[in-house]
Parts: C-alpha cells; structure tokens; sequence
C-alpha cells in the first residue's frame, strides 16, 4: 500500500446521497477471480447509458466520463457514502480508479474499514461544508483541494479551511502505507523465530516422529 500524507487534486463531485456499494461496483464484476482491473467497472451503470440506440456507451453526462474532471483523485459526494452490502471490491474500484480519497459527510462504517485497509483517506466533514467543495469544483472542474492527513485538515485556494476526524491507528496506517499484510510483516522477525522454534520442538524432535 502506498503511504499517503498530502494530497492535493482536483475533485470530481458526485452530490447525491446513499451511493450504495451496488453502484460503485456492480454485482455482475464481483464474480472475477481477480483483485485488479476494477477500476473499469467503478459506478458502471452510471457510466454506461442502460437504454434505447445507445445502450453501453458511455454516458456524456456522468461526472466521470467529462474529460475536465480526468485524472480528479478526489471524489465529493453526499451522506452515507458506501451503504449496502459490505463488499470489499467497491474500495478495490475506487483506489483502482485513481481516487485516493473520498469526501463526504456520512460513510458506511465497513466500506470505512475496507476503503482505510486500501489506501483510501475518507473525510468527514459537515454538510454544509461539503456542500461548499461540491459547488466549487461544480462551477470550475480546475478546482484544488488540498488534504493533509497529518494535520487532519481540508483546504482549498479559495480561502477554504476544516478540519476532520480520523482513527490514530487508521491514520498511522495510511500515512506509513501499511495494510493488514503490511502490519503482519512488521512482525516478520518475530513470527520467523516461532515458526523455526516450533518446528524445532515439534516436528524434528524424535519424540514427534514416533509412530
């Protein structure tokens, strides 16, 4: 996992609330076998137009189709970010996508842990004060902002300034980009010394090869 601190982008606003992990990645992908290439599928439905001449090409008007919001690696949206089933793959299709972080006032609590355990920073801030970065990044696509996970705060060019909340040992962990295999292979020395003292007591020793 990449260990992420500062982050400074411009940020694709997708304003509605109860994005559920259904359209952030559809249950039709989460038959592959593989843990890459999700980025393709992230809000599927949403990206394809679903009717008429048309149907399954992208849609011109989805926020992540406008060529002015290309390379954003930030996402805006609205409260309760992530509900529905508890599916992993949507934070797989995020990161994959490119984003590296997700703004909104609400989250699901396991898509928070998912999303954290990949490298995915996710702020909570008030409504009114996401409703300001959605606006702005609204009106001009060239909108920054900046998240520095150290000092937990939100800024923007435009005199914007909040600050956000975070679990210390999740935050630790996204700023060292550390995942749960990460956090076990600190212990690597440790756990090598066990597996070679236990092999020595119980599976070379005489005594555990008498029949």
């Amino acid at each position: 996992m990449t260990p992420i601190n500062t982050l400074t982008s411009t940020a694709a606003p997708l304003p509605l609330p109860n994005i559920d992990t259904d359209q952030i990645i559809p249950k039709q992908f989460l038959k592959r076998i593989e843990r890459t290439g999700y980025g393709d599928f992230l809000f599927y439905d949403w990206r394809r137009i679903q009717d008429g001449p048309e149907t399954g090409k992208p849609n011109p008007d989805f926020v992540l189709n406008k060529p002015v919001y290309k390379g954003a690696e930030i996402l805006l949206a609205e409260r309760n970010f992530g509900c529905g089933s508890s599916r992993e793959h949507a934070a797989w299709a995020i990161n994959q996508y490119g984003f590296r972080a997700v703004i909104a006032p609400t989250f699901a609590d396991i898509f928070y842990s998912n999303a954290g355990k990949n490298g995915i920073i996710l702020v909570r801030l008030t409504e009114d004060e996401v409703q300001t970065v959605i606006q702005r990044s609204t009106a001009n696509p060239n909108h920054r902002i900046t998240i520095n996970l150290e000092a937990q705060t939100v800024t923007d060019t435009e005199g914007f300034h909040a600050t956000f909340d975070i679990d210390p040992f999740r935050k630790d962990c996204l700023l060292n980009g550390l995942d749960d295999i990460g956090l076990t292979l600190l212990h690597a020395d440790a756990l090598t010394a066990y597996e070679s003292k236990h092999n020595a007591e119980f599976w070379l020793s005489p005594k555990s090869q008498t029949v």
